[in-house]
């Protein structure tokens, strides 16, 4: 009964360790995306924080609603990119430690 709890301590363990290396990974991928025909364009990392949002200055003149539909899409698109590479890494964790989960 021990074994298969220190394994299973293992796992945890080893997890835990594979989990902090991707986040910090994560942390240091950096995702682009564009919008309203590249005007807006936004950084946002693996982890899904926004780093840089540029506008560009014909937009800044224009209708305020359209901006800010525009960011809010923007925005959108990078969280899901961003959201897909947070996916696939950590499925690749868990695949690798516990098979047949994923």
């Amino acid at each position: 009964m021990l074994g298969k709890f220190g394994d299973m301590m293992g796992k945890l363990q080893e997890a835990k360790k594979i989990a902090g290396e991707i986040k910090d990974r994560l942390d240091n991928t950096v995702l682009s995306v564009e919008s309203a025909g590249g005007d807006i364009k936004i950084d946002i990392t693996g982890n899904r924080k926004i780093k840089k949002i540029t506008v560009a200055s014909s937009l800044q003149h224009g209708d305020k609603t359209e901006l800010e539909a525009q960011l809010m899409k923007a925005m959108n698109l990078a969280i899901e990119k961003a959201d897909t590479i947070h996916g696939e890494e950590m499925k690749k964790v868990a695949g690798g430690l516990m098979p047949g989960l994923f």
